[in-house]
C-alpha cells in the first residue's frame, strides 16, 4: 500500500505521516476524525487491515483523514504513540486518541469502530448544504436539507431548512418550521429567521394583492380575477393561500376560468417541488377531484 503523500490541510482522503508532519494530522483531528494506522510490511496481517481502510476512506471521501503510518521508517512515531502491537489503529478527534483496536480485524468491525465516530447522513447533508446557503443558491440548497430534516430533526436542520425557505420566499411552511423549534435552540440565529420572516410577510402584503382581493369582493363570481390573484400571491410566497383559492374554483368546476384555474395550481405545484409538504396536501387534493 503506497498513499500518496501530502499536508493534510489539503483535505486528502488518504496521507503518509512523518515526523515532519505528525503535527498537522494531528491538528487535522480538531476539524474532523483521523484515523492513525500504524503498519509494517513485515507484518503480513497489516495488508488486510490497510487495504479495509482504504476502501472506506475512498468509499466516505470528506468524513475522516486516513493517516498511515510506515513503523519500518518511522519506529520513533510507534514509540511516541506507545504502539506495542501491530496492526494498530487509533482514532483521533479534537487530538486526542478516542478509539482504536490492535491486531487484525474483520471488515465489518473496522466499519463498527469508524462508524461511531464519523459524521451522520444528516450532518453530512448540512455541511453540503451551508456554503449553498451562504452564496444564495437556495435551490440547490432545498432538496440536501429536506432529506436532512427527514433524517433528524433538530435545532440545526430546522433552522437551516427556514433559512433556505425564506429565501426562496416560502413563508407559510418558513413560519410552520419555526414553530418546531425548541426553546434550547431559540438563539440569535433563530430571532434573526424570525426577523426576516416578519419581514417578508409584511413584503408578501403588496399593493398588487390589495387591489385584487378588494375587486374580488366586488366580483365575487369571476374566477379569472381569483387566478390572477393566486399568481401574485404565489410570486409573494403566499403558495398556500394561492392554492386554497385555486382548489375552491377547482371543487366548483375543473375547467374554471377556461382551463387557467387548473392550469395555475399545477404550475405553482410544479413549481414548490414535490418535496414540499404544501404542495404535497394540495396535490392528493386535486387527484381526489379527478378519481
Amino acid at each position: 500500500m503506497q498513499p500518496t503523500q501530502a499536508a493534510p490541510e489539503a483535505q486528502e482522503t488518504i496521507i503518509n505521516v512523518n515526523a515532519q508532519n505528525v503535527q498537522q494530522v494531528v491538528d487535522a483531528s480538531m476539524r474532523m476524525p483521523v484515523v492513525m494506522n500504524f503498519h509494517s510490511t513485515q507484518v503480513p496481517e497489516c495488508q488486510g487491515v490497510s487495504d479495509t481502510l482504504t476502501a472506506e476512506a475512498r468509499a466516505r471521501a470528506g468524513q475522516f483523514l486516513l493517516a498511515n503510518v510506515n513503523c519500518d521508517s518511522e519506529m520513533e512515531l510507534a514509540q511516541y504513540f506507545r504502539i506495542q502491537a501491530l496492526p494498530t489503529v487509533l482514532v483521533l478527534s479534537q487530538g486526542q486518541p478516542v478509539d482504536g483496536f490492535a491486531g487484525p480485524q474483520e471488515p465489518a468491525m473496522i466499519r463498527q469502530v469508524l462508524e461511531k465516530h464519523l459524521p451522520a447522513g444528516w450532518q453530512l447533508k448540512l455541511q453540503e448544504a451551508q456554503p449553498l446557503l451562504a452564496k444564495g443558491d437556495f435551490d440547490t440548497a432545498l432538496p440536501l436539507l429536506r432529506e436532512a430534516l427527514a433524517e433528524e430533526q433538530n435545532g440545526d436542520t430546522l433552522l437551516a431548512l427556514t433559512e433556505c425557505l425564506l429565501g426562496l420566499k416560502r413563508a407559510d411552511e418558513a413560519e410552520t418550521l419555526l414553530g418546531q423549534v425548541g426553546l434550547a435552540d431559540q438563539d440569535g440565529r433563530y430571532q434573526g429567521l424570525v426577523s426576516q420572516l416578519e419581514l417578508l410577510k409584511e413584503a408578501a402584503d403588496t399593493p398588487e394583492i390589495r387591489t385584487l382581493q378588494q375587486q374580488i369582493s366586488e366580483q365575487p363570481d369571476n374566477p379569472q380575477l381569483v387566478v390572477e390573484l393566486s399568481v401574485q400571491l404565489h410570486q409573494a410566497g403566499r403558495n398556500e393561500e394561492a392554492l386554497e383559492a385555486l382548489m375552491g374554483l377547482l371543487k366548483r368546476q375543473l375547467d374554471a376560468a377556461d382551463g387557467d384555474a387548473r392550469k395555475t395550481f399545477l404550475d405553482i405545484v410544479k413549481a414548490l417541488g414535490p418535496a414540499d409538504p404544501t404542495a404535497a396536501a394540495y396535490r392528493r387534493q386535486f387527484y381526489s377531484l379527478l378519481y
